[in-house]
């Protein structure tokens, strides 16, 4: 494969951002990076005539777009979700499933494990594993899941049951409620088969919620959403996450499921080195307002936010673009955004050293973006996907 150059990009680095910034990518990898306009032999030249050079985005938390479910996704239907995300900055995501029969789950694992087999030289998006969200959750904050498929671990039952990906190494994570029958010694399994263990959908008290930490739970998902608040005489789930340090949250800024005052109270509170931003992304994303079938249920959108026919909201129809232009339009630094929607995601799927950054060593997944926000370049693994300059 032919080295490349991309120059004279504004480029959003972890502890700073740069101008004139020249970046040598060979074999899928950033090999150097020049803020002196030094010369680069390279067999493609790119000039990003200053444009917002970001780390591609980690989707961490998606489940689906275009039209697709990945709960019912084929192989096919999940490339199709992966070639929009790359045309939005997402450069990685984890597929995520709802509770749902087992049959199902078979079903989405075996299309994830293909494609997972077939993306490496595509340009896509990468799916970096699977979520599960909510199959050991609180039928009391249950939000838009579905308690007749929620699944108890009573003397270790029925974790068996749960699908895994055959590719050695491949992440698994999952959402769960940790005081649920049998929670801590759940999580404490999990980990041991090392699994990403985030509480959701739940309203443990402080007491377990410690316990959980201790057991190896080491994030909080979607804050504020389908868990207790914050109240003046009890501190809650969400309050327990925003004051835990250990602890990272990850939040969905789509203005709906979160006010933007509360979007930038959660940063204050918690830093951009401890929030991670996630599209929530349901299927109708990318399809504009409408009705729809989701889970079961009938689904609208309207004005940008869902609602299903209990009048839960059901995900968003946001990406991961949005969730950055929301955090830039609230005051947050590029930097600090990037750290939100590259190397947080990264740092918690444990990829760290080869994601997430612009940074010598690490995989060339690139995303530049114009002033007000619209993608105008984008590499996947050091092949161009998006070129709106030549």
């Amino acid at each position: 494969m032919k080295n490349s150059l991309l120059k004279n990009a504004t480029a959003i680095l972890p502890n700073q951002k740069a101008e004139n910034v020249s970046v040598l990518i060979d074999d899928k990898q950033i090999v150097d990076i020049s803020f002196e306009n030094k010369h680069f032999k390279a067999g493609e030249i790119f000039d990003l005539k200053n444009q917002k050079l970001y780390a591609g985005f980690i989707d961490i938390h998606n489940h689906g777009a275009v039209g697709v479910d990945v709960n019912t996704a084929s192989v096919e239907d999940l490339r199709k979700v992966s070639a929009f995300l790359a045309g939005k900055g997402i450069m990685a995501w984890l597929p995520t499933l709802v509770p749902d029969s087992d049959e199902n789950y078979r079903k989405v694992i075996d299309s994830i494990d293909e494609l997972m087999e077939i993306q490496t030289d595509e340009l896509i998006a990468q799916a970096l594993g699977v979520h599960y969200e909510g199959i050991f959750a609180s039928e009391k904050m249950c939000g838009a899941l579905r308690p007749e498929f929620f699944k108890t671990f009573i003397n270790g039952g029925e974790i068996g049951q749960i699908p895994k990906l055959k590719k050695p190494d491949t992440i698994h994570l999952t959402t769960l409620a940790p005081e649920i029958e049998g929670g801590i010694e759940l999580v404490k399994e999990l980990k041991k088969q090392n699994w990403i263990v985030s509480i959701g959908h739940t309203k443990a008290d402080v007491a377990t919620l410690e316990s959980a930490f201790d057991a190896g739970a080491s994030h909080v998902t979607h804050l504020f959403n389908a868990m207790t608040g914050v109240h003046h005489r009890e501190i809650g789930v969400a309050g327990w996450a925003l004051t835990k340090d250990e602890i990272s949250c990850e939040i969905i800024a789509d203005g709906v499921h979160i006010a933007p005052p509360m979007l930038k109270f959660a940063y204050k509170n918690k830093s951009a080195g401890k929030l991670t931003l996630v599209s929530d992304s349901v299927a109708p994303t990318g399809l504009g307002d409408g009705n729809f079938e989701l889970w079961g249920e009938k689904l609208s959108v309207v004005n940008g936010k869902t609602q299903n026919e209990r009048g839960s909201i059901a995900g968003s129809v946001i990406t991961m673009l949005d969730a950055v232009k929301m955090m830039l339009s609230l005051g947050l630094s590029e930097t600090e955004v990037s750290q939100m929607a590259s190397a947080n995601p990264a740092r918690i799927l444990g990829i760290e050293k080869t994601h997430g950054a612009i940074e010598v060593g690490k995989r060339a997944d690139l995303v530049a973006l114009d002033d007000a926000g619209n993608v105008r370049f984008s590499m996947v693994g050091g092949k161009v996907a998006f070129n709106n300059f030549n």
